[in-house]
């Protein structure tokens, strides 16, 4: 069952449907009957994560007037969906969205494969980069003068050595977001710094809105910590965030916080506009939500994008409305393992004195190390190398799923580390199953949306090297064969029956 329980009104499923009409009236060129293309239609939005799990459906006659059809149609498709356990119904509540009964919905988060295998099986689960040598070398160098200094104290610094937090609070000024040094904390990874926004805005049980799909690793956070997660479907295609789908959450849900990625967004490497990022801001700022900005990719863009839009913070004029994350992890490497968190000196404090309970501070050698790196030429030089990784890796795997697997969907990112890959015919769910039988493990689509949704989804990284990017797609090929091979049950048709990791 979903997290929050949403009402979708008969005038929004109608335009929800409306871009789906012709191809849901007809199969393999034949005419369906009309509640049958409905059925479908209204199936594919929850599957894809457009109408969340357990929102109320609007009345039959209701949804029939804005459609433009009988009542009798839409009985008949609300009926067939009861049969395939994608509506649930009971005698005076009305009808709500779910996902067929079978196993268990994929939640877990995502966790890279130990490096020795990396001889036998190709990782497409991580999206990490190798080092950008030589510069960790140099940045580990870079701090050794300065450990003695440190080495002579406790070495615990909750809110992260000064040097560190300086050198990240000049970053930000440079970036046109002028900050003070006391709005910064240090963390252990940009996880580290989601976990303590969490565990300050929002207690257990309280609502917390996020983007569908989102970052996987973070839901399994939230649901760890016990939140009421409220899902917001993306736009569709690259056009960012559905503006008003939010204004609706923001009003209706009430959560005490959001949590969003504007910048080439993990998993579908979308990157939000300026106005879209102002309009989002007010309406938080109206609402009295703090929005928590994760901003891990913000500074991967690969390809010219015409300028990258403003930071989010930069909009956020009071300063008490975004609280941003970021990472040397995806910029750098992910085994620095220090990320931060940039909000208002008193939200620091409070963070700060909250991290005594917990892991007291962030390794000073590795904090050295990154303020090397933004105090010098370090960090640009080092963001050269991972942008051409990147761009060498992204155009590899486009290229080898155009040529391999040409009926797959994907817009293809202007930056960041990850492509949202819709796989036609074939489960996304089934689909990694099989994989990992081939040497090529990938996530499937509903490890990063809530109770089911994206069934025709996998993530794919930039991850694997440009050599091998063509043998990845290959063995997905092969999965996917066999996925077909296996009958009606492995397609997507019935995946959601029986939802696998």
């Amino acid at each position: 069952m979903a997290q929050w329980s949403a009402t979708v009104g008969a005038a929004q499923l109608a335009r929800l449907l409306a871009p789906q009409d012709e191809a849901a009236a007809h199969d393999n060129g034949r005419r369906v009957p009309a509640y049958r293309g409905l059925a479908e239609r209204v199936r594919l939005l929850v599957l894809e994560g457009r109408v969340p799990v357990a929102a109320r459906l609007p009345a039959e006659r209701e949804l029939a007037v804005a459609l433009g059809v009988s009542r009798t149609t839409v009985a008949a498709a609300y009926e067939a969906l009861r049969a395939e356990g994608f509506v649930k119904s009971r005698r005076g509540a009305g009808s709500w969205t779910a996902v067929p009964d079978g196993r268990p919905v994929p939640a877990g988060g995502l966790e890279p494969l130990p490096p020795e295998t990396a001889a036998s099986v190709i990782d497409l689960g991580c999206a990490a980069l190798p080092a950008p040598e030589p510069w960790l070398t140099r940045a580990i160098e870079g701090a050794l003068p300065e450990l003695p200094g440190y080495a002579a104290t406790h070495g615990d610094y909750p809110a992260g050595l000064p040097t560190l937090r300086e050198a990240i609070a000049d970053h930000y000024t440079a970036r046109g977001v002028p900050t003070m040094p006391e709005q910064i904390m240090v963390t252990t990874g940009a996880m580290g710094a989601v976990a303590a926004a969490s565990r300050l805005l929002a207690g257990p049980g309280e609502r917390i809105a996020v983007e569908s799909p989102s970052y996987a690793n973070v839901l399994q956070l939230l649901r760890e910590n016990g939140a009421r997660i409220v899902p917001v479907a993306m736009a569709d295609g690259a056009a960012g965030w559905d503006l008003a789908a939010w204004r609706r959450v923001l009003r209706d849900a009430a959560p005490r916080m959001a949590y969003v990625i504007p910048d080439f967004h993990n998993p579908t490497g979308v990157l939000v506009g300026d106005e879209q990022r102002r309009e989002l801001v007010e309406a938080a700022r109206a609402s009295g939500v703090v929005l928590v900005a994760d901003e891990t990719m913000a500074e991967l863009a690969i390809d010219p994008v015409g300028g990258m839009p403003r930071p989010l913070a930069s909009f956020d004029k009071g300063g008490g409305t975004v609280l941003t994350v970021g990472s040397a992890s995806k910029t750098f490497w992910a085994g620095m393992r220090i990320g931060w968190v940039r909000a208002a000196p008193e939200v620091v404090r409070h963070m700060v004195a909250a991290r005594a309970y917990l892991d007291l501070g962030s390794p000073v050698v590795e904090q050295l190390a990154v303020a090397w790196l933004l105090r010098g030429e370090g960090w640009g030089r080092a963001l050269e190398l991972r942008r051409e990784q990147a761009r060498a890796n992204r155009d590899a795997l486009v290229d080898a799923l155009r040529r391999r697997v040409p009926d797959w969907e994907f817009e293809v990112p202007a930056g960041g580390l990850t492509m949202w890959v819709r796989t036609g015919d074939v489960s996304g769910s089934r689909l990694a199953v099989a994989g990992e039988q081939f040497g090529v493990r990938v996530p499937s689509g509903p490890r990063f949306g809530v109770d089911g949704a994206f069934e025709g989804y996998i993530r794919l990284p930039f991850s694997a090297q440009a050599t091998v990017a063509d043998e990845a797609v290959a063995r997905l090929e092969r999965a996917a064969e066999a996925v077909r091979a296996g009958g009606p049950a492995f397609g997507l048709q019935s995946a959601a029956a029986s939802l696998v990791a």
